[in-house]
């Protein structure tokens, strides 16, 4: 919906505005009664938030630069210069729905990175970025655009000009601001999904039920302005940032305009919309021009403009949502709670979960508003937004569960059914539901990685050293697009090689290339090394994904063992392969392959590029870059021998 909004500036527009929001919820009121709804398809949306950073991953105000350059519908503006959302197109959730979303994603994300590339900057998707500093908070910072100026004038106007931020975690962070421009440090990665009106009651319960486990193995944002915080600091920030009240408020029962809610819902979408019109007052208005009672009468589909921007401006972390789609309203609820990154598979994988359980847990929970407290699931989300994946959780019947332990055993089944129920590829199902399973497992959320990655790296350089490497580190791994589950710690070199070059591994790779499966047998594979004289083959499974890596010189091992003590030789590929392999990703520079292989006393590293194998670069390929650098050197050689000897016939004449 794009609709102009403005801060309504007396008493009069405000009471107009509120007679179009009352008038829009008799409409939606009538139009639940007489069955308007589209009701024989479900679709999925998302928005995906990002950041933009210069060459040395700060923030880069360059959003209405790129959107000029790209001309793409699809992408928009956010409250900061250095913020832009892409807006994906519905997808009716079936079939390969998801990886469809993700190379959808893919594609925008590859198209705004080129733009900034020239720019000499990138793009990097993640909750909040760690190199943000008050600096880049200033208003020169915010988008000139009358909606965002708008909101900060009305937030002002309610609360005050001053806003004083309070987050405890490993450190303690208190700040001041003079503005709410502080949301604009908080991207995330918002998922919809289209429900029955018949069936939002339960389906919105579920997504309230589930919010905090899912966040428990989603976290990615725990670091602000070098201080280590929260798993997922965006609930916190968020929270404050965008909150009205003031502290003379905190005796009374106030809610913040940020909230998780306060009860089940029971009756329809109405009651949602009714306690926010009631309990949070109007914060922008808009003018409205549609009469809905007279396009109701006349069978058309109104906008409901009115409504849309007040809920608009109530962040609920699990938001109802009124659209149309040709012509046709539908409801949606809006996910709100995953963060950016750290990998576009990352934040499909975290999608799959949510839709899955939104779906599976009616079958597997009727009775679930029975069962868990509501205060318990509330709880459950900002405990799971504090401390990931090391959560314990209130669940059903009072029952105390680690947040793995649920996830595992209780959770991943039923959104493994879910997603069955809705007819998705099976192939879709394994490989996402895989991803959320071995990040559990390994304890290796983004939040942690980065975490961790911080507190090492703050042993041997500066604060401001760690969290550049941190954030270049991140668009790397991002770029090479293996889940973070398989990252490896940040390192200061991430921040000293990081430079787009017309020297990178794509211009020198194999791409035509052999593989082998981890079933396959070892007769097979030595046979292959032998008729083809290499040194090198890639285990991969049936998605393209890397999963290991055979060398020659392992098979030799396996060969002497066996000769010089009587070891039986490994039967299938999976016995002697190299687990977990390092890997690089095609945008990076040779003298970043050729230090990694030099580090790691190795000949070849595959080439991976969203999370499927795309080539293979060894020595031999080196060779051919140092063959080509030769030539290169002769041919200047020889143009320089050239035009000093016409330089010499020339001053004879």
């Amino acid at each position: 919906m794009s609709v102009t909004v403005k801060v309504a500036e007396n008493e009069e527009q405000v009471q107009e505005f509120v007679k179009h929001l009352l008038e829009d919820m008799r409409a939606l009121e009538r139009m639940l009664e007489e069955g308007r709804f589209e009701i024989d398809k479900q679709r999925i949306g998302a928005e995906q938030e990002l950041c933009l950073v210069d060459a040395y991953g700060k923030p880069a105000l360059k959003s209405l630069d790129v959107l000029d350059e790209l001309d793409d519908e699809q992408l928009t503006t956010e409250l900061a210069l250095f913020n832009m959302e892409i807006n994906l197109k519905p997808l009716e959730f079936k079939g390969d729905a998801l990886s469809r979303m993700e190379k959808q994603l893919h594609r925008k994300i590859d198209k705004i990175r080129k733009v900034m590339w020239g720019m000499q900057g990138n793009a990097i998707l993640t909750g909040i970025l760690p190199t943000i500093r008050k600096a880049d908070l200033e208003p020169e910072s915010m988008t000139p655009y009358q909606r965002y100026s708008a909101l900060c004038k009305a937030i002002n106007r309610l609360r005050g000009s001053e806003y004083e931020l309070r987050i405890r975690g490993v450190d303690e962070l208190l700040m001041k601001f003079d503005s709410p421009l502080i949301e604009a440090s908080n991207t995330g990665f918002q998922v919809h999904l289209q429900v029955r009106p018949d069936n939002f009651v339960q389906k919105y319960n579920i997504a309230q039920a589930v919010t905090g486990p899912v966040l428990a193995c989603a976290v990615n944002s725990p670091l602000l302005f070098g201080k280590r915080l929260w798993s997922e600091t965006r609930v916190a920030l968020f929270r404050q940032s965008i909150d009205t009240r003031k502290a003379t408020d905190q005796m009374r029962d106030k809610n913040s305009r940020v909230t998780f809610g306060n009860k089940w819902v029971e009756e329809n979408i109405l009651e949602i919309y009714k306690e926010d019109i009631a309990r949070y007052r109007v914060l922008l208005s808009s003018e409205v021009n549609e009469n809905v009672s007279e396009l109701l009468d006349e069978g058309k589909t109104p906008e409901l403009r009115a409504l849309q921007v007040h809920n608009s401006t109530v962040y609920r972390w699990n938001r109802p949502c009124y659209g149309i789609n040709n012509g046709k309203p539908h409801l949606r609820i809006e996910n709100r709670v995953l963060p950016s990154g750290p990998t576009i598979t990352d934040e499909v994988a975290n999608s799959a979960l949510w839709l899955g359980l939104l779906i599976g847990m009616e079958d597997a929970y009727p009775d679930l508003t029975e069962r868990l407290d509501f205060d318990d699931a509330k709880s459950n989300f900002f405990a799971a937004s504090k401390m990931g994946l090391e959560t314990h959780l209130k669940w059903l019947d009072g029952e105390s569960w680690e947040a793995s332990e649920l996830l595992l055993k209780e959770l991943m089944p039923i959104a493994r059914d879910g997603l069955k129920k809705a007819e998705l590829d099976t192939s879709d199902i394994d490989h996402y539901l895989s991803i959320v399973e071995k990040r559990i497992k390994s304890g290796q959320t983004g939040a942690r990685w980065m975490s961790d990655s911080y507190s090492k790296l703050l042993k041997e350089v500066t604060k401001d050293q760690a969290l550049v490497s941190i954030a270049m580190s991140t668009i790397k791994n991002q770029t090479k697009g293996e889940p973070v589950h398989k990252w490896a710690p940040a390192k200061l070199q991430d921040m000293k090689n990081w430079q787009p070059t017309s020297l990178v591994v794509e211009e020198f790779m194999t791409t035509d290339f052999l593989t082998v499966q981890k079933s396959d047998i070892v007769e097979f594979v030595a046979s292959l090394l032998d008729w083809h004289d290499i040194k090198y083959l890639p285990v991969e499974d049936d998605r393209g994904q890397l999963v290991g890596l055979i060398t020659m010189r392992r098979l030799f091992r396996a060969f002497y063992k066996n000769i010089s003590e009587d070891e039986p030789v490994p039967e299938i590929v999976d016995e002697i392969m190299v687990q977990n392999p390092i890997t690089i990703y095609p945008e990076a520079s040779l003298g970043e392959a050729t230090k990694l292989m030099e580090d790691n006393n190795i000949g070849c590293l595959p080439v991976v590029k969203n999370n499927r194998l795309v080539g293979m670069i060894s020595e031999r390929n080196f060779r051919e870059v140092t063959q080509r650098q030769l030539k290169a050197l002769e041919q200047n050689q020889q143009n320089d021998n050239t035009e000093s000897s016409t330089q010499d016939q020339s001053e004879t004449l």
